[in-house]
C-alpha cells in the first residue's frame, strides 16, 4: 500500500517492521506441530453456563461502581471516576449487555457439571509453542461472546482469496517493546494465523503500536495509522497504558466505536494486558466491550491465576513489571490462535450478514473526527522563538525552542484540544504554560525525572461541546527551570 503522504510513508516502515508499505504478503512461517483448542460452546463464554458466569460479572461490576477507579478518583477532566456521566443516563450496570433465561438459572448446576471442555488437540491452525492450558484459555476468554459476524465476514473474505487487512493498535507492547524480534510480537502472531489459515490470500498488516502512549492519542491518530487502510479485523490494546477512570474511559470507547463504525465494517477484538502487580484499564475497557459486543481475550486473567499459583512467574514472561517477553508474546499468540481456530471453526453457524451496530454509546462520543496535526498540517500564528524540529520519529514534523525567550501561537477550530509535547530525562527542559484565549489551562513539565528516556506526553487542554475557533500560546513559564521546549503536535476534534 503507498502512503497518502510523506508522514505516511514514515510511519509505514515502523508499520510493517521496517518495510516499505503498510501492508505485505507474509507466508506461513511454521511446520510445526503445536497445541490449539478450540473455543466451545455456543454461549457467552464458551457454553450456557458461562452466560450465567457474566452475569455474575455484570453484577459484580455494577455494584463496584463499573467504569471508574475506586475511590471517586478524579480524571484528567476532574470528572470522578466512579460518577461517569453516560450518555443515555443508563447506570454502569445497565451498560453490560449479558442475559440469560431463568430456564438457564434454574440449571446452571447441572450445565456446569455436563459441559465438556475441547480437547487442546482439537483441529485448527497449530501454534509453535504449549504454554497455554485450557485452565488458562477459559480464563482469558471468560466474557460475553460478543458479536462474531464481523469476524466470521473477514474470514470468509480471505476465504474466497480476497486480499484481507489486520491490524493491531495500542502502546508499547503492541509495538513489541521487550520481544527479542518483531516478528516474535502478538501483532505478528495474528498476522501469521490469517496468512497460515489463507495461504493463497494476501494478508497485509498493520502495526500502529506507538510505546507509552494511551488511547487518547490512539483516537486521534486511528484514522490516518489504521481507517485509511480499510482494515478487516483490528485488535486493540492499550490498558496497561490508560488508567482505569472516567477520562480514558472516554478515549478508548470512542476508539472502540470509530473503528467499528468504518466503512470497512472491521472486526474489532479487545486486548486486556497486565503489569505484574495486576494494575490494568481491563475494567473499564470490559465495560466498552460488553457495550459494543465485541470479542475479549485477557492476557492478564490467563498469566495472574498460574504465577499466583506457582505454575509461573513473572520473570518467565517479562523482564520488568509490564513488557511481556518472548514467551508473553507467544501466549498471548497461543490464545489468539486457539480463539481464531475456535471462530473458524464455527463459520457455518455464523450468520452470512453483518450485524447492524446499533449499541448507544458509554459516554461522550467527543473525539469521533479526532485528528493530530503536527508541523505537515498546521502552521504557527506566530512562530516566536520556536523553530521546525525533527525530534520524534513517529511525528517528525515538530516544534522546539532552545531559549523559550517567546511563546508559540496556533489558531485552531475545535471543541476539544490536546497537545503532544516530549519530555526527558536530560534535565534541561522547562516548564512551559499553556493559554486558551488569554486564559491559562495548564502548565506542561518537558523534563521527565526518574523516566527510562525521551517520552512523548499527552494531555487534554480545553474540552466543550461546542467546536469554535480558539487561540493556543505556549510560553515558558517565569519560574521555568529550563529553557528548552519541544512541542511535536496538537490533538484536535
Amino acid at each position: 500500500m503507498a502512503g497518502i503522504d510523506g508522514k505516511r510513508e514514515k510511519r509505514d516502515e515502523r508499520s510493517a517492521g521496517g518495510r516499505p508499505g503498510a501492508g505485505w504478503l507474509c507466508a506461513g512461517r511454521r511446520a510445526d506441530a503445536g497445541s490449539c483448542r478450540e473455543r466451545a460452546g455456543d454461549g457467552g463464554f464458551g457454553g450456557r453456563s458461562g452466560r450465567l458466569l457474566a452475569l455474575c460479572l455484570a453484577a459484580a461490576l455494577a455494584l463496584t461502581g463499573c467504569g471508574g477507579a475506586g475511590g471517586g478518583q478524579a480524571s484528567p477532566e476532574g470528572e470522578p471516576a466512579g460518577q461517569q456521566e453516560y450518555e443515555n443516563g443508563d447506570s454502569a450496570g445497565q451498560a453490560l449487555e449479558a442475559s440469560a433465561s431463568p430456564e438457564e438459572i434454574a440449571s446452571s448446576e447441572e450445565i456446569a457439571s455436563s459441559e465438556e471442555t475441547a480437547s487442546p488437540q482439537a483441529e485448527g491452525i497449530p501454534f509453535q509453542t504449549h504454554y497455554v492450558t485450557p485452565e488458562m484459555y477459559e480464563s482469558a476468554t471468560s466474557f460475553m461472546e460478543g458479536d462474531l459476524t464481523r469476524l466470521a465476514a473477514a474470514m470468509r473474505k480471505a476465504q474466497a482469496g480476497e486480499s484481507v487487512t489486520v491490524a493491531v493498535i495500542g502502546g508499547s507492547i503492541t509495538e513489541g517493546y521487550s520481544a527479542s524480534d518483531k516478528e516474535k510480537c502478538y501483532g505478528a502472531y495474528f498476522r501469521d494465523w490469517w496468512q497460515e489459515r489463507f495461504p493463497d490470500t494476501q494478508v497485509n498488516y498493520i502495526n500502529a503500536g506507538i510505546g507509552g502512549t494511551s488511547s487518547y492519542l490512539g483516537v486521534h491518530r486511528v484514522q490516518e495509522d489504521v481507517l485509511d487502510y480499510n482494515p478487516d479485523a483490528v485488535i486493540v490494546e492499550f490498558s496497561v497504558n490508560d488508567g482505569n477512570n472516567a477520562f480514558y474511559q472516554k478515549s478508548y470507547e470512542n476508539l472502540v466505536r470509530r473503528i467499528l463504525l468504518w466503512e470497512s465494517s472491521p472486526a474489532v477484538i479487545l486486548l486486556f494486558t497486565t503489569q505484574e502487580n495486576g494494575t490494568s484499564a481491563q475494567e473499564n475497557d470490559s465495560l466498552v466491550g460488553f457495550r459494543c459486543k465485541v470479542p475479549m481475550i485477557s492476557y492478564g486473567n490467563a498469566v495472574l491465576p498460574q504465577i499466583e499459583a506457582g505454575e509461573l512467574t513473572w520473570k518467565e514472561i517479562s523482564p520488568d513489571n509490564i513488557h511481556p517477553n518472548d514467551k508473553g508474546h507467544a501466549i498471548i499468540g497461543e490464545l489468539l490462535y486457539t480463539y481464531l481456530n475456535g471462530v473458524y471453526a464455527r463459520l457455518d453457524e455464523i450468520g452470512t450478514e453483518i450485524a447492524p451496530f446499533e449499541a448507544s454509546p458509554l459516554t461522550k462520543q467527543r473525539y469521533q473526527q479526532a485528528q493530530v496535526l503536527d508541523g505537515s498540517r498546521i502552521e504557527p500564528l506566530e512562530w516566536g522563538s520556536f523553530e521546525k524540529a525533527s525530534l520524534n520519529s513517529y511525528f517528525p514534523d515538530n516544534w522546539h525552542t532552545d531559549s523559550g525567550e517567546e511563546g508559540i501561537v496556533f489558531e485552531v477550530e475545535a471543541a476539544a484540544i490536546g497537545l503532544i509535547y516530549q519530555r526527558t530525562v536530560t534535565g534541561d527542559y522547562g516548564q512551559f504554560d499553556v493559554y486558551v484565549d488569554g486564559t491559562c489551562v495548564r502548565t506542561l513539565d518537558g523534563n521527565f525525572p526518574g523516566g527510562w528516556g525521551t517520552a512523548m506526553e499527552t494531555e487534554e487542554i480545553y474540552a466543550s461541546d461546542e467546536k469554535a475557533l480558539h487561540r493556543v500560546e505556549i510560553r515558558r513559564n517565569p519560574d521555568s527551570t529550563g529553557d528548552l521546549f519541544t512541542v511535536i503536535g496538537l490533538l484536535v476534534s
